[in-house]
């Protein structure tokens, strides 16, 4: 699947083409590989727009980037073996080329399921861990919020939170089911629905002393609300603004900025390449939270290359609980 144009809000039949052609040929040091799952990731839309980031934008005609999961088919490499399952670029499309380069893709160790490799265990756990941990901060006796709260980056956050010490976790999501969902299963403290509460009101209730940690994945009107009832040297750490990624132009700016100034607080953004060299021990320590039954994951499975589109929208849409998944 390649860009076929910029997309102006959800991706839609003018945005995507499909091309076909013949299976790539691996040459000496390289892999053909099979993808059998791929990754969807807010920041998939960002990449289709025109604009600076943190990676070129997909060019019109390029296969869309993501990440995936690919097992191997033909190998002139020693470093791959046919049979292996691989995680790492893949793109949207049916076969990759892997070689044992700098941007290589990893050998998916034993025993790990590839939804947890590229979930928990991967971009959407690590940005978790490092956004909390590394750049908010967070400290025994916080009161932290998560916005996206059940979404595979959010709900990963907040678990992690109680893991660290939070006196209190709330998470801010879409929906009774959602709402509950974080509560019963994830043990998060208290749940905002912003669908249909009033989210400032709420948030003053439910952290009368203010918001320690505000772990921001969706911007607009509810990073304006949590800046708002923000504590005394707060910490607001960027990790996405989902709720912006499809408007034309650019955001509109959070007017309560000020209470930065007025609380002695930080705002500080992140961008999860500037970890890749210490992923290794954060997984280990993620691992370790799991098999101890300390931290859950959810997967929201949707089969076929062909519907990758719609599964991308999903994310904006608040149409899945937990990492979105496309099956191949």
């Amino acid at each position: 699947m390649v860009l076929a144009n910029r997309p102006t809000g959800l991706v839609d039949e003018n945005t995507l083409r499909t091309e076909s052609e013949p299976a790539p040929v691996p040459a000496d040091g390289e892999a053909l590989v099979k993808v059998r799952y791929l990754s969807i990731d807010p920041t998939i839309r960002t990449w289709m727009d025109d604009v600076p980031s943190y990676l070129p934008p997909i060019q019109i005609g390029e296969v869309i980037r993501s990440g995936g999961v690919g097992e191997v088919i033909e190998s002139r490499t020693d470093a791959y073996q046919p049979g292996q399952l691989l995680f790492g670029m893949t793109g949207w499309q049916d076969y990759v080329i892997a070689d044992a380069g700098e941007k290589s893709m990893q050998v998916l160790p034993d025993g790990v399921p590839p939804g947890i490799a590229i979930g928990i265990l991967g971009v959407t756990g690590m940005t978790a861990y490092f956004g909390l941990i590394d750049v908010g901060k967070v400290t025994e006796g916080d009161v932290v919020v998560i916005s996206g709260a059940a979404g595979a980056t959010g709900s990963a956050a907040g678990q992690i939170a109680k893991i660290k010490g939070a006196k209190k976790v709330v998470g801010i999501a879409g929906g009774a089911e959602k709402c509950a969902y974080i509560v019963d299963e994830l043990g998060f403290d208290e749940a905002i629905d912003y669908k249909n509460d009033n989210v400032a009101a709420r948030l003053r209730e439910a952290c009368p002393d203010g918001i320690d940690l505000y772990f921001d994945n969706v911007g607009g009107s509810i990073l304006n609300d949590c800046l708002a009832n923000l504590a005394l040297r707060g910490r607001v750490v960027l990790c996405g603004a989902i709720s912006t990624y499809n408007d034309d132009g650019p955001p509109t700016g959070p007017s309560n900025y000020l209470t930065l100034l007025v609380r002695r607080g930080r705002m500080e953004g992140f961008i999860i390449l500037d970890y890749l060299d210490r992923f290794g021990g954060a997984q280990m320590e993620m691992a370790g939270w799991i098999a101890e039954g300390k931290i859950k994951s959810s997967e929201h499975i949707v089969e076929g290359l062909e519907k990758a589109p719609d599964a991308l929208n999903l994310l904006f849409t608040g149409g899945n609980t937990g990492k979105v998944i496309v099956a191949l």
